[in-house]
């Protein structure tokens, strides 16, 4: 038995030391790691897939976190079989992204920024080590979208304060917080400070998107009045779908692409993704900013 035992601590021993050295080698080698808070399963893909997807191609470690299962968003399915279902989405997105995908089990439409799920999201940026946090802004339509916002700027400074969920090791720096974009003029429009030309990841962003069926094809159409419109024909849902997803070019964001890429370049981009920074965490020189978003200017 005594040998079994000891044969047991050595393996345990092993496995800790293999563990220890995979993430030891993850942290240094000298790339950011970026996590995504949304607050359902898609909101991430939607606001910021074709950048996550350009990070994932270049070798970067990307997580999306929904803040919720997602388990109202549908007009016949509920509950749990449908935060079943979009859990099964989120993966599949996941995997086309080429990220990690993790769900929270706080109800849909139900989000309020307790201290409990801000606990939940001060863990997650501790757990991936995050050098970079995107989230919405704190002033949207949907309740679940501004609490994620209140959530992850509550979490900004928290992070790194080891008294503050000590369970999860501290943060040994603040990352930088930045916003997706959004249209809401009040009590302040967005501020585009980085725009990235996704035009080369635009479709496998869309791809990514279409394994959210019960919400491109079912939900939100349902709810937006233009069910009529979404393709019986799988082939031709993807192409309806990039139709859709498509965001405008804004002057204020088309200048700040020719800052970021010249304006050869930036008057070729098709399709964008633009991020605010947040006041809240670290604040990045242009400097810095380049290091962060590597593909700026290629």
């Amino acid at each position: 038995m005594r040998t079994i035992a000891c044969k047991l601590i050595v393996l345990s021993s092993f496995f800790m030391l293999c563990i220890c050295t995979a993430t030891h080698a993850q942290k240094d080698n000298g790339k950011i790691r970026i996590i995504m808070f949304g607050a359902h399963p898609d909101d991430c893909d939607e606001r910021a897939g074709g950048t996550a997807a350009i990070f994932a191609r270049m070798g970067y470690a990307v997580k999306f976190v929904s803040v919720t299962n997602g388990d109202a968003g549908h007009q016949a399915d509920k509950g749990v079989s449908l935060a079943k279902r979009r859990l099964a989405e989120a993966k599949e997105a996941g995997k086309r992204f080429g990220v990690t995908y993790d769900v929270l089990d706080n109800h849909d439409g139900e989000l309020l920024p307790t201290l409990a799920v801000r606990l939940q999201v001060i863990r997650k940026i501790r757990e991936w080590n995050a050098d970079m946090v995107l989230a919405p802004r704190p002033n949207d339509y949907h309740p679940d979208h501004r609490y994620t916002g209140v959530l992850v700027q509550d979490a900004a400074y928290m992070v790194a304060v080891p008294n503050v969920a000590p369970e999860t090791p501290a943060l040994k720096k603040n990352p930088v917080f930045l916003y997706f974009q959004d249209f809401f003029q009040r009590p302040n429009p967005f501020r585009p400070d980085v725009t990235v030309d996704i035009t080369n990841s635009f479709d496998q962003k869309v791809h990514a998107l279409d394994a959210h069926v019960s919400q491109v094809y079912e939900w939100l159409p349902w709810i937006g009045h233009y069910l009529d419109k979404v393709p019986a024909d799988k082939k031709e849902r993807e192409k309806w779908l990039a139709e859709i997803t498509a965001v405008p070019i804004t002057p204020e964001v088309r200048k700040t692409m020719e800052k970021w890429y010249g304006a050869d370049k930036a008057a070729a981009a098709k399709h964008i993704e633009s991020f605010e920074v947040c006041e809240y965490g670290a604040q990045p020189s242009d400097e810095e900013l380049k290091k962060l978003f590597p593909m700026l200017g290629n």
